[in-house]
C-alpha cells in the first residue's frame, strides 16, 4: 500500500503560527491564554478549507501541553502532545455532528463530561459541522454549554452560522474566519515547494492559489494534482490547460484588437479560444474581468486591488496606460450586457461577437466625444465614413440622471442633418470624459428591463427626438402662480375618475422660484395627489422648468370638525321630539289613547 500523504494533511499546521491567514484569531487565542482569560465555549465559523478544525485542535493540544512555550504555542514533544498527535489523547474529544446529530449522540456527549480528565487540565470536546445537529439536540445541548464543568471547554465549528439557534451563539465566543487571500497562500505553496524540491513557476501558483476562491485546502489538492501531472515541474501553462483557465495573453491581445480598430484579429481571437474548448460565456466574463484590472491599475492608490502576480502586473501597468476610463467604463457596459443577456440568445456565438464588434469601435466614439464633433482634428481611422454627433439628455426632461452616448450616423446624412448640430461654443453640448458612453438603440422600456445590445446606426432618431423636446421647451408658457393653476383646472378637467376628481378641486398652490406647495385639508386629499404621478412631469416638460419641485402640505384649518356622536334615543326621547315638532301629534295620541310600547 502507498505510504503517499496528500499536502492538505501533510501540512497541516500544528501550532498557532503555522496557521496561514487566520492572524486576528490566533492571535486573540495566544492572548486569552497569556491572560488566563480563556472562555468555556468556542465557535469557529467561516468557509472550508480556511483552518477552523486545525485551530480547535492546536487549541486543545495547547491546553494541556505540559511545557508550553513562551508564546504559548505546543511543544510537541511532551506525553499529551505525542498522544494527540498519534489520536491516542483521552482529554480531546472530536465529535461529526452531520453524522453524530441526533438527541442520543448529544447525551453520550454529556454523560462524558461528567467525568474528570485522567492526564492534564482540561477535557476539550471538538464539534465539527454543529449545525448539523437537530433543534431537539441543540436543546438538550444547551445547559451543559451554558454551565459546564471547570475542566470542560467546548469548540464549535461550522460553515454556515445562520442555521445555529441564537440561544446556541450567546453561550460561545464568536470567531469569524476568513477566506485566505492569494499571497498568503502563494507564499504557503512556494514553502512546501521548497520542502519537496518541486519547481514551479510563479504564474503557476498564482494560478492555483486563485482557482482555491480562498480555501487552502482547496489548493492544496489542486497543488497534488499538478505535481502528479507535471512532476517536480510545474508549468503556467499545465496548469491553465489542467483547470481550464483562460489565458491573459488572450485578453491582452483581444484589446490591443480593439484598439487597433482590428475587427477581424478581435473575431480570429474569438474563434480561437472556442476552439480550445472554452464556453463563449467564460470568456465574455473573463474579458469583463480584465477590463476591470486595467481600469483598477490606472489610479496607483488602487493597483493593491489586483491579484496577479508582478510580471503580469507590468503588462497591465502597460495596456492600462494606452486606454481611457471612458472606453474601460464603455467596455465593461457592453460585456456586462452580454453576460446578462447570454443564456436568452439564440446563437450565443454571434452574441459575443456582436458585443466584440460594439467594444471595437467603442474606442472611437469615446475620441469624437472628447474632441466636441470635431473629427478633422482626430488621427485618420480605418473607417472614415462613420462620424459622431454629439447628444445630450441632462437637460431632457424626463431624463433619470444617466448620461447616454454620443450617437452614430453615416456620413452620407451628413448634408441633411448639418442643420441639426447643437453650436461648439456652448459647453453643455459636450459629454463629460470620463461617463459610461451607452451605444444601445432607444427602446421603450419599464424601470425594471435591462437594455439590449444594438446597433450603433440606430441613434439619430433620439437625437433628432431630443432636439425636438428641447425646442418645446423653449417656446413654454412662463412659471407662476396663475399659469400653474389654470394647468392643474385644465388637467382635473381631463380627469376620468370623479371621486379623485372632487377631491382635488380643493388644493392650493403657493410658488416660491422652483418650489410648488400644494396645502391640502386631508390625507385623503394627500394620497389622490400623490397618486398623480405624472402631475408634476407634465408641469415641468409645460412651463420648461425641471427642477420644479412639489412638497404638499395639510392644513389643519380647513379640516371640517368631526360630528360627536350622539346616544341612540330611546322611544319615550323620539316621541317627544315629535310632539315638539308637532303638537298635532300630541292631541291624537290624548284622543285615541295611544301608547309607545317600550
Amino acid at each position: 500500500m502507498s505510504s503517499f500523504v496528500v499536502s492538505a494533511r501533510k501540512y497541516r499546521p500544528s501550532r498557532f503560527r503555522d496557521v496561514v491567514g487566520q492572524e486576528h484569531v490566533t492571535n486573540t487565542l495566544k492572548n486569552a491564554l497569556r491572560n488566563d482569560h480563556l472562555a468555556h465555549a468556542f465557535l469557529f465559523c467561516g468557509p472550508r478549507g480556511v483552518g477552523k478544525t486545525t485551530c480547535a485542535r492546536i487549541l486543545a493540544k495547547v491546553l494541556n501541553c505540559r511545557h508550553v512555550t513562551d508564546d504559548f504555542e505546543p511543544c510537541n514533544t511532551c506525553d499529551s502532545c505525542v498522544s494527540f498527535n498519534e489520536n491516542a489523547s483521552f482529554n480531546i474529544t472530536e465529535l461529526d455532528a452531520a453524522s453524530n446529530n441526533s438527541v442520543e449522540h448529544i447525551r453520550a456527549l454529556i454523560e462524558q463530561v461528567r467525568f474528570q480528565p485522567q492526564q492534564g487540565k482540561y477535557k476539550v470536546f471538538i464539534i465539527d459541522e454543529v449545525h448539523m445537529l437537530s433543534q431537539q439536540a441543540f436543546n438538550a445541548f444547551l445547559k451543559t454549554l451554558e454551565e459546564p464543568p471547570p475542566y470542560a471547554i467546548f469548540i464549535l465549528a461550522t460553515t454556515e452560522k445562520h442555521k445555529i439557534i441564537p440561544t446556541i451563539l450567546s453561550r460561545c465566543q464568536i470567531f469569524d474566519f476568513k477566506r485566505i487571500q492569494v499571497p498568503s497562500m502563494m507564499k504557503h505553496l512556494e514553502g512546501i515547494c521548497s520542502s519537496e524540491g518541486i519547481q514551479a513557476e510563479p504564474e503557476a501558483l498564482h494560478i492555483i492559489a486563485q482557482k482555491a476562491d480562498g480555501a487552502l485546502r482547496d489548493a492544496l489538492s489542486i497543488f497534488d494534482r499538478m505535481v502528479s501531472f507535471d512532476g517536480n515541474n510545474i508549468r503556467y501553462e499545465d496548469v491553465i490547460t489542467n483547470l481550464n483557465v483562460l489565458d491573459y495573453d488572450y485578453f491582452f491581445r483581444v484589446v490591443d484588437g480593439i484598439l487597433a480598430e482590428d475587427r477581424a484579429e478581435v473575431l480570429l481571437i474569438f474563434n480561437e479560444v472556442l476552439n480550445k474548448g472554452f464556453d463563449p460565456d467564460l470568456f465574455i466574463n473573463g474579458l469583463s474581468v480584465h477590463f476591470r484590472d486595467l481600469l483598477v491599475c490606472q489610479d496607483e492608490k488602487t493597483v493593491a486591488l489586483l491579484e496577479v502576480s508582478e510580471g503580469v502586473k507590468d503588462r497591465y501597468r502597460q495596456q492600462s496606460a494606452q486606454v481611457s476610463s471612458s472606453f474601460l467604463l464603455t467596455a465593461l457596459s457592453l460585456a456586462n450586457e452580454c453576460d446578462i443577456h447570454y443564456k436568452t440568445a439564440l446563437n450565443k456565438r454571434l452574441h459575443v461577437e456582436m458585443a466584440l464588434l460594439k467594444m471595437t469601435y467603442a474606442q472611437r466614439a469615446v475620441d469624437l466625444a472628447r474632441q466636441g464633433n470635431t473629427p478633422d482634428a482626430l488621427p485618420e481611422k480605418k473607417n472614415p465614413e462613420v462620424k459622431v454627433i454629439p447628444k445630450n439628455t441632462l437637460d431632457h426632461p424626463k431624463s433619470s440622471g444617466q448620461v447616454q452616448a454620443p450617437s452614430i450616423q453615416r456620413n452620407e446624412e451628413k448634408d441633411n442633418e448639418s442643420s441639426d448640430k447643437a453650436e461648439p461654443n456652448k459647453p453643455d453640448q459636450f459629454l463629460p470624459t470620463e461617463e459610461v458612453l451607452d451605444i444601445n438603440p432607444p427602446t421603450t422600456q419599464s424601470a425594471t428591463d435591462t437594455p439590449r445590445l444594438g446597433t450603433l446606426d440606430n441613434m439619430l432618431a433620439e437625437i433628432k427626438k431630443s432636439q425636438a423636446t428641447k425646442e418645446e421647451l423653449r417656446n413654454t408658457q412662463p412659471l407662476n402662480l396663475e399659469n400653474i393653476t389654470s394647468f392643474f383646472n385644465a388637467y382635473l378637467e381631463d380627469l376620468e375618475q370623479e371621486t379623485a376628481k372632487n377631491l382635488l378641486k380643493s388644493v392650493s398652490f403657493s410658488l416660491t422660484g422652483t418650489e410648488l406647495k400644494a396645502t391640502v385639508s386631508s390625507k385623503l386629499v394627500e394620497g389622490a395627489l400623490k397618486a398623480e404621478m405624472d402631475l408634476i412631469q407634465m408641469m415641468r416638460t409645460n412651463f420648461g422648468e425641471p427642477d420644479l419641485h412639489l412638497q404638499i402640505e395639510i392644513d389643519k384649518r380647513l379640516q371640517k370638525k368631526a360630528v360627536k356622536r350622539q346616544k341612540p334615543l330611546t322611544g319615550k326621547e323620539k316621541l317627544s321630539k315629535m310632539y315638539e315638532r308637532n303638537p298635532a301629534i300630541k292631541d291624537l295620541a290624548e284622543t285615541f289613547g295611544l301608547r309607545i310600547d317600550e
